[in-house]
């Protein structure tokens, strides 16, 4: 009997004793969550609950996981850090980190980048995406990383197709003509609406709403998600989809923060990009799809422009391409031929 209790005693110390070694083993092979050793910025001038912002949440949420907590990125959305061109010098000596802004920003500096803006170029986003996810996108990141502007591209952000919408009743781009509409801030796309007999307006997107309600303008142009987002539908009730501009959003880095960084962390934050990219890509699709469905809700007047119009209306503004790509009119063939 004696035997026994010692047999038994013997065994239970030996399974203590095996499940402290594998606690032990267990508890090593977790890497430790570290305080933040490195903080980064992050500048988003929309909403916070905006598919771009969410993007960047993301792209923050993969960095500090992947780090396993050693670099934080601070999103600060609303424009807080100023817009997209005052991010853009902050990006240049590194007051601010990162951002996601639209191409239409840095193309004054980057004069390839007026190609994948030009007017009626694309039949739909897969058009967009074909060429952004080609050789064609692959030089103008080139162009955008090799430029003066000291940044670095981490990825491409989905932005929708522009239209117009107004307060006062329109049913055509006709009815557009003289009236004060506010644009993308970018010479392109003020010449763009000057063609159309159109009075472009340059105002920032924070105050886009007000000069809507005020009458300092009668209508605007972007996309329906920011349309939406924005509630510049509670005054203008008139929407012409024309989709007249299909323009991609740029995740950028500063060139001063991306030299800082070791060969180790710009493969993380890289691979981050990307990942947060796809999930903003649906995310616009879905909030997208919304925003269709809420302009039906809210009873705004909507005219579609059918593609017999879009070519006449491309046809129109053929003087643009003239003007900005007659070095690039290469690459705007081969984005025509493989629509085909």
């Amino acid at each position: 009997m004696n035997n026994k209790k010692v047999v038994s005693a013997v065994i239970i110390s030996i399974i203590l004793i095996v499940l402290v070694l594998l606690s032990i083993r267990q508890h090593k092979s977790q890497k430790p969550v570290l305080t933040p050793e490195i903080t980064l910025v992050y500048a988003e001038n929309q909403v916070e609950d905006y598919p771009t912002t969410k993007g960047a949440y993301e792209f923050a949420r993969l960095v500090n996981e992947k780090t396993n907590g050693r670099i934080k990125i601070i999103v600060k959305c609303n424009g807080e850090l100023g817009d997209e061109k005052s991010v853009i010098e902050q990006l240049k000596f590194g007051g601010i980190d990162f951002s996601r802004v639209s191409v239409a920003s840095i193309s004054d500096d980057i004069p390839e980048l007026k190609v994948i803006q030009m007017p009626f170029l694309y039949s739909d986003a897969q058009d967009m995406w074909d060429v952004l996810n080609g050789d064609e996108g692959l030089q103008f990141i080139t162009a955008i990383d090799e430029s003066n502007l000291g940044i670095k591209t981490l990825s491409w952000y989905d932005a929708g197709a522009r239209s117009f919408y107004s307060v006062k009743p329109v049913m055509n781009i006709q009815d557009l003509s003289g009236l004060n509409i506010r644009v993308q801030e970018s010479e392109l796309m003020s010449e763009i609406i000057e063609m159309l007999e159109i009075h472009p307006v340059k105002m920032i997107y924070s105050e886009v709403y007000k000069g809507l309600q005020t009458g300092k303008i009668d209508g605007a142009e972007n996309s329906l998600v920011t349309y939406i987002y924005s509630k510049h539908y509670e005054q203008a009730k008139y929407c012409i989809l024309d989709e007249h501009t299909r323009i991609p959003e740029v995740q950028l880095v500063s060139g001063y923060t991306w030299n800082k960084l070791t060969d180790e962390d710009k493969i993380i934050i890289s691979e981050c990009a990307k990942e947060s990219a796809a999930y903003e890509k649906n995310i616009w699709k879905d909030t997208e799809e919304a925003a269709v469905k809420t302009i039906e809700e809210k009873n705004i007047t909507v005219t579609e422009v059918n593609e017999n119009e879009r070519k006449q209306l491309r046809d129109r503004l053929q003087p643009i391409y003239d003007k900005y790509c007659s070095e690039y009119m290469d690459v705007v063939e081969k984005i025509k031929r493989n629509q085909e």
